[in-house]
């Protein structure tokens, strides 16, 4: 594994996606899915709003950047609550 950069921000980034997936998997299992009408007016399942909540955390990551540079704790815990905030109203 030379050729990638694998650090340990890396590699808990990918853990957390993957794990993130296999537990969509479970509950999809275990707990069907039924599409909700949210603030958005469409219909969304668990797996769109992990989407939604994945896409507008990397924007707002990016933003972070731009703005206020290089720690990104804050971002992180501003991403925590857009997730929650997703998946309580979308």
């Amino acid at each position: 594994m030379d050729w990638m950069a694998w650090t340990w921000p890396t590699a808990a980034f990918f853990a957390t996606i993957g794990s993130l997936l296999v537990l969509m998997t479970a509950l999809a299992i275990l707990r069907p899915e039924v599409p909700r009408l949210g603030i958005l007016r469409i219909e969304t399942t668990r797996g769109d709003r992990l989407f939604i909540s994945l896409l507008g955390s990397a924007f707002l990551c990016l933003g972070w950047l731009a703005v206020m540079g290089p720690p990104l704790w804050g971002a992180l815990a501003l991403c925590l609550i857009y997730a929650a905030a997703v998946f309580r109203w979308v």
